[in-house]
């Protein structure tokens, strides 16, 4: 039942290569993918560098409730918004 047999030990050296290679292909891969994004990092850093997003302040309206920018608002559309537009 549990005699070594060389069809046994040919199929447990065939799942440990299969295994071992599989993780080398998958290491080759990852290694790539790492690099892709790290140009990619590179090559959009320079051209992010110029235009920042930046933080803006929100307000409440006092009509409707919204969230809107403090600056370049626009009207809701609500009678008695305090916004032009």
């Amino acid at each position: 039942m549990f005699g070594f047999s060389i069809q046994k030990l040919l199929f447990t050296v065939a799942i440990v290569l299969i295994v071992w290679y599989g993780f080398k292909i998958i290491g080759r891969l990852d290694k790539k993918r790492k690099a892709q994004i790290k140009a990619h990092r590179r090559q959009r850093g320079s051209s992010s560098r110029v235009a920042q997003p930046t933080t803006e302040d929100m307000v409440a309206c006092v009509v409707c409730g919204t969230f809107v920018t403090s600056r370049g608002t626009k009207s809701c559309g609500r009678e008695g918004c305090p916004y032009p537009g």
